[in-house]
This record gives C-alpha cells, sequence and structure tokens, in this order.
C-alpha cells in the first residue's frame, strides 16, 4: 500500500480510507460463502419489505420500528452491542440520567464507518437523520435509508459545496429543526463522509447552529470484526460489504457515548437566541472559517470522539478522500 502513502496524516502516519481486511483460512471462506448465501435471501428479502413498506406505515409505532430494525440487524448476527457511557463504571448506567443519553432535543454526533451505524442509532434512539457537508453550517434533513445508502454513495460523500446548496428549500439549522420536532433527538455525521474507523476526520461546522441549551452527545461506534467499516464507497463496496456483514456468525458493536458538549458561541457574535432568526449565534454562512471561538467546540467534539474511539484526529480531509477513490480505482 505504499503507492497510497500521500493519504495517510503526516503527524500520526494514519490512513482513515484504505478499507480493513481480515486474513481468512481456504475452510474459513468456503463457511462464509455458505452463511453468505443461505442469509442474502432473507435479508434482501427483509429490508426491502421494511425500507419500502413498514418504514412508512402511519400507524406504526416507535417501539415497533425499533423492534423491527433489531430484526434487521439480527439476521447478519449484529446481536451483541456494548453500550457504555464515558467516566461511568460497568453496572452503573441504571444509575445515571436520562441526559447522559441521546433524548429529545439533544444532537447525537457520531462518527461515520458503515451503513450499520444509522440502523443502529434507529433502531435504539429513533432520531432525525441530516446530511452534513465539511464546509456548511446547514444541514438537509434525510430519511433512514438515505443515511443508509450515504454510507456507500460517492455522490453524497464526496458532493461539492455548490451541489450539497444546489436546493436551497432543503437547507436547514439544527436549531430550527430542533424546534420543529421537540420530541425525537437530531443524529449527524460531522465527519460528512466514512473512514475504516482508524481515525477522526475534522468536523463539519452544522454543530455549531446547535442552540446553547441542546447537549451534543459524542457517540463512538466500533466493530469486531473491523473489516465491516466501508471507506470505500461505490458498487463494489456494496458487494464487499453485504459479503464481510452475511458472512460471518456474529457481529459486535462496541459503543461509548461522551459526556455532553454544548455550543457556547451565540453570545460571541452579539446575537441573542430569542433575537436571532432561525435560532442564533454561531449559523454564520456556508463556507465561512469557524471562529477560534468556534472551533474549541468542534475540537471538544472531536476530541471526545477520538478518545471514546481510542484513535486520534487528522487533518485529511473529504478532498483527500476523493483523490484517494479516484487512486484505488485505478489499482
Amino acid at each position: 500500500m505504499e503507492k497510497f502513502s500521500q493519504f495517510r496524516d503526516r503527524g500520526s502516519g494514519i490512513s482513515p480510507f484504505i478499507p480493513v481486511t481480515t486474513p481468512s483460512s481456504l475452510l474459513a471462506t468456503f463457511s462464509h460463502a455458505i452463511l453468505f448465501l443461505v442469509r442474502l435471501p432473507f435479508f434482501a428479502t427483509y429490508a426491502a419489505l421494511y425500507f419500502l413498506v413498514l418504514h412508512h406505515l402511519p400507524f406504526l409505532p416507535a417501539v415497533a420500528r425499533k423492534l423491527l430494525l433489531w430484526l434487521l440487524l439480527a439476521i447478519p448476527g449484529i446481536w451483541w452491542v456494548d453500550l457504555q457511557l464515558d467516566g461511568v463504571k460497568r453496572g452503573a448506567l441504571s444509575q445515571q440520567p436520562p441526559s447522559r443519553v441521546p433524548h429529545p432535543g439533544s444532537v447525537i454526533a457520531a462518527n461515520f464507518t458503515s451503513p450499520i451505524d444509522a440502523v443502529y442509532l434507529a433502531a435504539v434512539f429513533d432520531p432525525i437523520f441530516v446530511a452534513s457537508h465539511p464546509a456548511s453550517r446547514k444541514v438537509k434533513r434525510i430519511s433512514l435509508l438515505s443515511a443508509v445508502c450515504a454510507a456507500l454513495s460517492p455522490s453524497a460523500q464526496l458532493s461539492s459545496l455548490s451541489d450539497f446548496e444546489s436546493d436551497p428549500s432543503s437547507l436547514i439549522t439544527l436549531r430550527a429543526l430542533l424546534a420543529s420536532h421537540p420530541n425525537r433527538p437530531l443524529a449527524v455525521f460531522p465527519e460528512c463522509g466514512t473512514t475504516n474507523g482508524r481515525a477522526i476526520l475534522p468536523l463539519s461546522p452544522c454543530l455549531l447552529t446547535a442552540p446553547a441549551d441542546a447537549p451534543l452527545l459524542p457517540l463512538s461506534m466500533r466493530y469486531a470484526p473491523p473489516d465491516v467499516t466501508t471507506s470505500v464507497p461505490g458498487p463494489r463496496g456494496w458487494a464487499a460489504f453485504l459479503w464481510k456483514v452475511l458472512g460471518r456468525p456474529t457481529h459486535c458493536i462496541r459503543v461509548r457515548i461522551a459526556e455532553a458538549v454544548y455550543n457556547t458561541t451565540g453570545a460571541s457574535n452579539g446575537v441573542s437566541a430569542a433575537a436571532a432568526p432561525s435560532g442564533g449565534g454561531g449559523e454564520g454562512r456556508s463556507g465561512e472559517e469557524p471562529t477560534a471561538e468556534e472551533q474549541k467546540v468542534l475540537d471538544r467534539v472531536g476530541e471526545a470522539l477520538a478518545r471514546l474511539g481510542r484513535v486520534k484526529r487528522v487533518g485529511l480531509t473529504l478532498r483527500d478522500k476523493k483523490a484517494f477513490v479516484a487512486a484505488w480505482a485505478k489499482r
């Protein structure tokens, strides 16, 4: 992989885009293929039934949707989840206040590595998903299916700012979205594109449009085996992902949630939260660089994600990923 050395972070030497591989024997590959062929029809049929029919039923309560999503995760053997709160001892999770976990009025700032990310968040917290861009302070509300597909969609991950803002009416701030949906949390993937889970990319400034009283909850998800991450988008990525996720008996998700970070930058613009249009300071214009105070808020979220995932933050961006994907396709 030396020819991809230019896509390693200069400070740490980490490459967040190269797909993770695990060694396998001939016997393991044979059993892998049998399990894949047995599971694929059930998984494809159930996934189509849920996303095309069941998810859109108006009378289906949130609890029922969560149970149906857990069944979707159970088919490929994703059944064990190790959930812990940062700074809380094992066994004391039930004693923590509800504010320590994602709840209505909060913003989930999660790392982005796999299509499983969105399904897990929907099955546990039932959030509203939004798409973010590295240079935009606004977001787009998207469906669960769009959030799943974004993990392997080149157009979703590598779009230019002009493409992202091609439909201004679809753009909204986190504050406005929270105000219009007070009974559900929001889920943001502020890295804006998937990695292989070995680093945290620079975060989108969209987090700066959250109101000062809305907790930003950094949430880290890691997988075992780790090769279900989808750092390279495209059709081949889907084939490789399904092969890995359906061909193994079980998968484990390690989930860590940090203490809340609050957007304290509202007062810096001289605009009060009550008087500001669509919700206050820190919104700015798309493409506007964060101020020093705003960057501190993004750094606190990024540092929390890196600490929870036991990885490092890197300076590589989606521009670097776009160049990497082009080079990877020519290998």
